[in-house]
């Protein structure tokens, strides 16, 4: 099944573009670059400030991210803490999955983020601005496929 969808190659050893890869897993039926996906989103999905499981957080282009940066999220740590699943932060085209993400915004709006970084073992120095988040339109059934069945999104298990 894997193999159908990956090809020949494991999952692993593909290159994965962040909003290509978040689409994939997410659901959500965006294209284009990732600083492109809040402004689509309108009218198409719910967006908001408030991170929930299978959503999306969608950073601003910022410094070096010239084209901004897209992450599923995969967990609720905590008000300001969550887990993500995203590719082509830490190491080029690979995929990370549950890696930690914390508000570091002064509202507590999730405005402003650090990211895990993977040469660091934590998040690192540099604070992201964001949008906010993009919302799956049924994030349960979304996560149902996650546990296998005929979708690719099994991959992340």
């Amino acid at each position: 099944m894997l193999a159908s969808f990956f090809g020949a190659t494991p999952a692993s050893a593909q290159f994965w573009q962040c909003a290509p890869f978040a689409r994939m897993v997410s659901g959500i039926e965006i294209y284009g670059n990732a600083g492109t996906w809040w402004g689509q989103a309108a009218g198409r999905y719910d967006r908001g400030q408030t991170p929930q499981v299978g959503s999306v957080m969608v950073m601003k282009p910022h410094a070096k991210m010239r084209v901004g940066h897209v992450a599923m999220v995969s967990g609720i740590v905590s008000d300001r803490e969550i887990k993500v699943t995203h590719a082509n932060w830490s190491r080029r085209g690979g995929v990370e999955r549950d890696v930690r993400v914390v508000d570091v915004s002064d509202a507590g709006d999730w405005s402003r983020v650090k990211v895990w970084y993977a040469s660091m073992g934590d998040v690192g120095q540099t604070t992201y601005p964001t949008f906010g988040f993009v919302y799956a339109k049924s994030p349960a059934s979304q996560f149902a496929s996650l546990k296998g069945g005929a979708n690719p999104r099994a991959a992340l298990r």
